[in-house]
C-alpha cells in the first residue's frame, strides 16, 4: 500500500498536537494510523532519569484513549544504554520479547507476542520518552512503516512537551487550590482543634478532652516525651469557654529556680537587683484564660507551695508586692514522670498532686497505637513540605509504612516527625525511604529496591493505603469519617493523589465499588 508521506506527516502532527489532553490526542491519532498500518495499541511513555523507570502515561486502542500511570523500574544495567540517544537511534522496530528493555514492559503488561514501532523522543539531547505503536504478532512492521514513523518524531516530542507542561500547570493549580483550602481551614480552626489519631489511637484521650474542656477543673496530662501533651492542652483550651482568652505556656524545667517566682507571679519595681520596672507574671497575663504548666514535676519546692496557694485561694503575690492579686485562671499541667513515685519519694507535694490530678489524662505512646502511624506520616509529610516550600508533596516508597510500623518509636510522634523531615531532606525528590532512619533500630538491613521489591511500582504502597482507607469509608473521600480524615491529609490533596495514581472517585469510584461488591 502506497502511503502519501505528506498526508501522513500532516495528519499525525495535527492529531498529536490537537489536544492538551494526551489521551484524546492518542485516540484521534490511533483512528488514522489503523487505516494505513498494522496497529492494536498506541501508547505514550515517559522516562524518569532519577528513578530509572518508564511510565506509560496514556494509551489508545479501538475502544478509545485513556490516561494511566503504569510505572516499570528498569534494572541499573540497562539504564545507561536506555539513556544513550545514539545507541538505539530515534526510531526502531522491535519484537517485544526479544528486546532487553521492552520485554520488561511486555511481561509486566502480560502482552501476547507483539511487534513494536518505537519513536524515541529527545528534548535538548536528553531522552524523555517514546511514542510506541504495537501490533500483535511478530515482524508485523516493515522498513516503509519505520520510515513513516521517523517523519513524526518531532511532532511527537512537541506533543509530549505540551502534555508535560499541561500536567505541571494542572498540578500547580491543584497545589494552589489545596493551599487555599488549607489556609481557609487554618482561619476557621484554632490550632489543636483536631488531632491526627483523634478517631483511632487517641480516641479515648479525645473523649476525655470533650468531657473536661467545658469545665474549670484542673487537668493533669501524663505521657512519654514526644506523645503530644501540648497538643492535648491546646485541644482542651480551644474547646473550652476560655478559647478566646490567652493560653499561656510555661516550661517549668526551663526556668532557673532563682527566676521562677518572677516568671510565674511577676515582680514590683525595685523588688530585687535588676527589677527596673513592674512586670506581670505568666499567671497574671493568663487572667480569664488558661495556664499550661509543662513538666510540672520540675517545679522547685517553694514554687510548689505558691502554686498550691494559687489553686486554693485564686490569688497571687508579686515578688516585692504587698497586696494579693485576684486571678481567674484554669490550670492544665503535664509531666512525663510518675508523679505518685515523686510524691512517695518526697520530691513533690502530695496536696499539690491531688489538686492538679482532678482529671487525669494518660496519652498512650506511639508503640501502643501503631494504627495512627500512616495518618501521622502523611500529616508530617504535608507539614514539612509546606515548611520547606517544596514544589511537590513527596510520596512514600513501597513497603515503607510496614517498615515504620515495625519500629517502636521510643521518641514517639516527635521522633517520627523528625524521621520524616530527615527522609525528605535526603530523598532528593525521590519517594521517601526510611531504611537509614529505622533499620538499625529494627535490626534488619534496608532491602527496599532489591529483589522482588525492585519490580514493584514505587507508588504501589501509597495506592494500597488509599484504597484501604476508601474501603473503610465505603468510598467516601472528604468530610467527617471520610478517607482524607482517616489518612490525616487534606481532601483536595487526596483527590490529587488519587488522580495521579489512577484511583477512581466520585461517581466512577461508587460504580467500581458496587461492581466489586
Amino acid at each position: 500500500m502506497q502511503i502519501d508521506e505528506n498526508k501522513f506527516f500532516r495528519e499525525v502532527s495535527i492529531r498529536m498536537c490537537g489536544s492538551l489532553e494526551i489521551e484524546k490526542a492518542l485516540s484521534s491519532c490511533f483512528r488514522f494510523l489503523r487505516e494505513v498500518m498494522p496497529i492494536d495499541e498506541l501508547m505514550l511513555v515517559v522516562y524518569d532519569r532519577e528513578l530509572g523507570s518508564t511510565t506509560i502515561k496514556a494509551l489508545a486502542d479501538e475502544t478509545g484513549g485513556w490516561s494511566c500511570s503504569e510505572e516499570t523500574p528498569l534494572p541499573a544495567c540497562l539504564r545507561k544504554e536506555f539513556e544513550d540517544v545514539e545507541h538505539y537511534g530515534r526510531t526502531r522496530i522491535a519484537n517485544a520479547f526479544d528486546d532487553p528493555i521492552i520485554s520488561h514492559v511486555a511481561r509486566r503488561r502480560h502482552w501476547d507476542e507483539s511487534c513494536l514501532l518505537v519513536n524515541r523522543l529527545v528534548v535538548d539531547g536528553i531522552y524523555v520518552g517514546a511514542l510506541v505503536a504495537r501490533a500483535i504478532g511478530r515482524n508485523r512492521y516493515t522498513d516503509e512503516h519505520l520510515h513513516l514513523w521517523t517523519l513524526v518524531n518531532e511532532p511527537s516530542a512537541i506533543a509530549l512537551a505540551n502534555n508535560q507542561q499541561y500536567r505541571e500547570i494542572s498540578r500547580l493549580k491543584d497545589l494552589l487550590a489545596d493551599d487555599k483550602s488549607y489556609l481557609q481551614e487554618e482561619l476557621r480552626n484554632r490550632p489543636g482543634s483536631r488531632l491526627v489519631g483523634g478517631e483511632f489511637g487517641l480516641k479515648r484521650v479525645m473523649e476525655g478532652v470533650r468531657m473536661v474542656a467545658p469545665l474549670m477543673s484542673p487537668v493533669l496530662i501524663s505521657g512519654e516525651t514526644g506523645t503530644g501533651k501540648e497538643l492535648i492542652a491546646n485541644a482542651i483550651h480551644d474547646n473550652s469557654p476560655r478559647r478566646l482568652a490567652p493560653l499561656i505556656k510555661v516550661n517549668c524545667g526551663a526556668i532557673p529556680e532563682s527566676l521562677i517566682d518572677s516568671e510565674l507571679f511577676g515582680h514590683e519595681k525595685g523588688a530585687f537587683t535588676g527589677a527596673y520596672d513592674q512586670k506581670r507574671g505568666r499567671f497574671e497575663r493568663a487572667n480569664g484564660g488558661t495556664v499550661f504548666l509543662d513538666e510540672v514535676s520540675e517545679l522547685p519546692p517553694l514554687a510548689q507551695v505558691r502554686l498550691l496557694r494559687v489553686l486554693q485561694e485564686k490569688e497571687i503575690d508579686r515578688v516585692g508586692g504587698a497586696t494579693p492579686i485576684k486571678i481567674d485562671v484554669r490550670i492544665i499541667s503535664a509531666t512525663n514522670r510518675h508523679l505518685e513515685s515523686l510524691v512517695a519519694a518526697g520530691l513533690f507535694r502530695e496536696d499539690l498532686f491531688f489538686r492538679l490530678n482532678v482529671f487525669p489524662i494518660q496519652i498512650p505512646p506511639l508503640r501502643e497505637r501503631k494504627t495512627d502511624i500512616p495518618a501521622l506520616v502523611h500529616h508530617f509529610i504535608e507539614k514539612k513540605s509546606r515548611q520547606m516550600v517544596l514544589p511537590t508533596v513527596p510520596t512514600l516508597a513501597a513497603g515503607e509504612i510496614d517498615r515504620l510500623t515495625a519500629y517502636d518509636w521510643p521518641g514517639n510522634a516527635r521522633e517520627l516527625e523528625n524521621a520524616v523531615e530527615r527522609a525528605i531532606i535526603v530523598s532528593g525528590g525521590r519517594p521517601l525511604m526510611f531504611g537509614d532512619v529505622v533499620s538499625g533500630a529494627i535490626g534488619r538491613p534496608d532491602t527496599a529496591g532489591a529483589g522482588s521489591d525492585a519490580t514493584s511500582t514505587l507508588r504501589e504502597g501509597e495506592a494500597r493505603q488509599i484504597r484501604h482507607a476508601l474501603e473503610k469509608t465505603m468510598g467516601k473521600v472528604s468530610g467527617a469519617g471520610g478517607a482524607a480524615e482517616l489518612l490525616g491529609i487534606n481532601s483536595g490533596t487526596l483527590r490529587h493523589r488519587m488522580r495521579k495514581l489512577g484511583i477512581p472517585f466520585g461517581r466512577k469510584g461508587t460504580m467500581q465499588n458496587s461492581q466489586v461488591s
